[in-house]
């Protein structure tokens, strides 16, 4: 089987080219061009290695390769035209593992791109987060929650939403990304529906859902999973 090679990068010529280059080398090719999709596939796909730009409109690649870090050891090489030793510094210790600069020789970006694969074991993306002292607990292989030691059953779609906000968790998710996350892009339109959603995701897991401390409401904004 094919290694995964993940690029995100939002100069959609840029992401062609390297594509192309890759899958010369046999290489199977993910291609993102904004950085919450670039995340969303990096646990859906679960890559070999990410090739990650940094200057990006949506989300710079620091933040991307932080949450990147959280659930998985994967390979990530930045591509940057950003050329400062401070930026080269700033993406090694954030744990990137190697710093490549724009324009760079493709035979070059083929041999660290082979270097990486050959060090690295495979990707292991977090099958469980586990929050509150282990009283709550989502896990994603067998899709259960256990809040104070009780499962809760949730739909297919209550627990794509309950598993975008927890690999956010402490973060301010927007409406539109927690449906486009947890649903898909064909769902942008049903932002209307997710508070109806939210209210029975309260009733499932919270202690009093009309005081919730979980999942807590930034109005006109979105929504944040309390990391407790």
């Amino acid at each position: 089987m094919a290694e995964k090679i993940l690029v995100i990068d939002d100069e959609e010529t840029t992401v062609q080219l390297i594509a192309i280059l890759l899958e010369r080398r046999g290489y199977e090719v993910i291609k993102a061009y904004r950085a919450e999709d670039g995340l969303r596939k990096a646990y859906r796909h679960q890559p070999d290695l990410v090739l990650l730009d940094i200057m990006m409109p949506d989300m710079d690649g620091w933040d991307v390769c932080r949450r990147l870090r959280e659930m998985s050891d994967v390979p990530i090489i930045f591509l940057s035209a950003r050329s400062e030793v401070k930026d080269v510094v700033r993406g090694l210790e954030m744990g990137a593992d190697d710093y490549i600069m724009k324009p760079y020789e493709n035979d070059e970006l083929v041999a660290r791109v082979r270097a990486h694969l050959r060090r690295a074991p495979r990707p292991n993306i977090s099958e469980e987060l586990v929050f509150n002292g282990g009283d709550f607990r989502v896990n994603f292989m067998n899709r259960e929650v256990w809040v104070r030691n009780e499962i809760r059953h949730l739909t297919p779609k209550e627990f794509n939403l309950l598993g975008v906000l927890v690999r956010n968790a402490g973060r301010v998710v927007t409406r539109t990304e927690l449906v486009t996350e947890a649903w898909g892009e064909e769902y942008g339109d049903a932002i209307d529906s997710l508070k109806l959603y939210i209210h029975y995701l309260r009733q499932k897991l919270e202690v009093d859902p009309d005081r919730p401390e979980y999942i807590i409401t930034l109005r006109g904004v979105g929504y944040r999973f309390m990391n407790r």
